[in-house]
């Protein structure tokens, strides 16, 4: 299925009305406690972001973020002394990204920017950076191919990584939608996986990847010998999870750690990306 028909206004507006992970804390919006408390939250139940992103890795490089949401990806590129360019559909979300900037004193150390990352050259001007990053974000726009053609065209040279998470179709979390909201109506899925990917229902556009649809993707883009890794799937109990308390569905509970750990990797539901640009030769991308 395609999504081309939805119109970027629509996205805009959804992820407005509730930007990413902005219920990760009960706390003040905008307050270092309530910032603090997303960061650990989001951390805790996520941990391989950390491992995806390396922000270490970054220490004095230029970083273009495509996607930033409210920030907690973006504050860690900075915390590890990256230059970032971050970039968002959602004036809500840079909002609360550039207070978390500010509580933190490190707004010298990022350049925010509200962007269609589909014509994404119209706000950040054509340069290399070090690493082109964006996690969980190209699935959601109309076209993500463009994005893809605008960093491979723009961003991306010879020196370049491109880490980018995209949802993996073959995932626990795609039959748990199928069989719990489709009813097994396997000929609207990708309605039923748009509608209920994220916390908030009603997400207008959600693709979805397998890993071989994926290298297929970026190969056609300009991102040969692309290497994907699959990772998280999410255990908790809902109903706890809102009220700040995590407890496993009983299911999970009676998993061995080293079975959760293969279900994830090979059944996860994020498929992290990493590519480097064709003149870069046929070497690892990592």
């Amino acid at each position: 299925m395609t999504f081309s028909g939805v119109s970027i206004k629509q996205v805009e507006k959804y992820w407005d009305e509730r930007p990413c992970n902005i219920r990760h804390s009960p706390r003040e919006v905008g307050s270092r406690e309530y910032f603090d408390e997303v960061e650990a939250r989001k951390y805790f139940v996520e941990p391989h972001i950390s491992r995806f992103a390396e922000f270490e890795r970054w220490a004095g490089k230029r970083v273009l973020e495509i996607g930033c949401g409210i920030g907690t990806d973006t504050i860690n590129f900075a915390r590890s002394g990256a230059l970032v360019t971050a970039v968002d559909l959602s004036d809500e979300s840079l909002k609360i990204a550039r207070r978390r900037a500010e509580v933190f004193d490190l707004s010298d150390s990022i350049d925010f920017r509200r962007a269609d990352a589909e014509n994404l050259s119209e706000v950040v001007a054509p340069e290399p950076y070090d690493l082109v990053y964006s996690f969980g974000v190209i699935h959601h726009t109309p076209h993500p191919e463009r994005v893809l053609d605008q960093v491979r065209t723009n961003y991306a040279r010879a020196h370049s990584i491109v880490k980018i998470m995209v949802y993996n179709r073959n995932s626990w979390k795609v039959l748990g939608i199928l069989l719990g909201y489709g009813r097994g109506q396997f000929w609207k899925l990708d309605q039923f996986v748009a509608s209920h990917s994220e916390a908030q229902t009603g997400c207008p556009i959600t693709y979805t990847f397998s890993p071989k649809q994926a290298r297929k993707l970026f190969a056609a883009h300009g991102f040969p010998n692309a290497a994907t890794r699959i990772d998280h799937i999410f255990p908790y109990r809902v109903s706890d999870y809102i009220k700040y308390r995590y407890e496993k569905e009983l299911h999970w509970k009676l998993v061995p750690k080293p079975f959760f750990r293969w279900l994830e990797r090979n059944f996860g539901w994020h498929l992290c990306i990493t590519a480097r640009p064709l003149d870069a030769g046929k070497g690892s991308p990592i």
